[in-house]
């Protein structure tokens, strides 16, 4: 009887230490589990990716074996990290290269919860520092899952957190969103990119990339490059007003020069000048979104409506951008309880400013 040649060479089938089935492939001295079940399209990438690995080894010459930066640069050849959005690899790609300049000659078998500790201290900010431990808790659970010699915990587990302010990005306020169209009119840019914002709770990323192929049947549709997830939008009388105003022989919505688009770290950049030019210099593009679903919550809006506003997978990515607003309906209703009547705060419409005579701007 003819033996059945196996599909996927190097390829074996193991039972981890808990009893789990798991597919794991071996060639040239490289290791590693491949996902998905066997056969399948998942699988199917995970096993090429691991090939080519295998056939590039050049970019692991350089990194002694079983040092962090031999760590970083399996990792960022992983299934794992490949499967990620391209806006998320690149800054967290990023965020390894800062590892790997730091440590990355030290051996991962003889990290200590100091040396965690240590390379946060050296990260300016609480929020940067524990982006450093959340990065270096993501490597050792890789290596736990792919069986690094040595190592067999996580440090960056037991490591200190730094505490953060709650609100990060700045919150944009009704007065600051009017402010900043007061300041600039229509026709420009400036105005433009934050009706977009504003409308569609798109990232920078995402408003650099919209065409007028996104633009149909008087919505704005498209799919944020961070989580994958649709949104679909109807475009706000303000907005209509400038997208009137561009050219149509230009397909980028957003564009400098001879019609090229910016890329994203420019974009919030540029947008950032226009803030200070308005005398906003705390505000920000990110915060636009911020603002809009505050805005969302403090008209009643539902967890579902500010998820699909900004195009998240859960209710639960939608809560940091909330928590202040729920507070403020808490405490309002809260006080309300022991006044016995209603406290009503009015919600102005974005554009329109009240004077300190009370009488709104016509």
């Amino acid at each position: 009887m003819t033996r059945r040649k196996n599909p996927y060479p190097g390829v074996s089938r193991v039972t981890d230490r808990h009893g789990k089935v798991r597919w794991r492939f071996r060639r040239k001295g490289f290791s590693c589990y491949l996902t998905g079940p066997y056969g399948s399209a998942e699988f199917r990438a995970a096993y090429e990716a691991a090939v080519d690995e295998v056939r590039t080894p050049a970019s692991y010459s350089t990194a002694p074996h079983g040092s962090l930066a031999w760590l970083i640069e399996h990792y960022l050849r992983s299934p794992k990290h490949m499967n990620k959005s391209e806006a998320t690899r690149r800054v967290l790609h990023r965020e390894l290269d800062w590892l790997r300049s730091t440590a990355g000659d030290l051996p991962v078998a003889c990290f200590r919860v100091r040396h965690i500790e240590a390379l946060m201290a050296k990260k300016p900010g609480p929020a940067a520092a524990n982006k450093v431990r959340k990065n270096l808790s993501m490597l050792f659970t890789y290596a736990i899952k792919q069986e690094v010699e040595g190592v067999t915990t996580n440090p960056a587990r037991a490591a200190d957190r730094m505490t953060e302010g709650e609100d990060g990005f700045h919150t944009w306020t009704e007065a600051e969103m009017a402010r900043f169209l007061d300041h600039h009119g229509p026709g420009t840019k400036a105005r433009l990119v934050f009706l977009l914002a504003l409308n569609t709770g798109a990232a920078r990323a995402d408003l650099s990339r919209m065409t007028w192929g996104n633009i149909r049947g008087g919505k704005i549709a498209y799919k944020r490059g961070k989580t994958g997830v649709g949104g679909e939008y109807t475009i706000l009388p303000e907005l209509a007003e400038e997208l009137a105003r561009l050219p149509g022989d230009v397909l980028v919505l957003i564009h400098h020069g001879k019609g090229l688009p910016y890329k994203p770290e420019t974009l919030g950049n540029w947008f950032k000048d226009q803030c200070k030019a308005a005398g906003l210099s705390h505000c920000s593009l990110h915060g636009i979104r911020k603002g809009q679903a505050t805005r969302i919550v403090n008209e009643g809006g539902s967890p579902d409506e500010v998820m699909a506003y900004l195009a998240h997978k859960t209710n639960a990515e939608g809560a940091t951008y909330t928590k202040k607003a729920d507070r403020g309906r808490l405490a309002d209703s809260g006080l309300s309880r022991l006044t016995g009547a209603p406290i009503v705060q009015p919600i102005g419409k974005v554009g329109q400013s009240t004077p300190k005579n009370g009488r709104k701007s016509k």
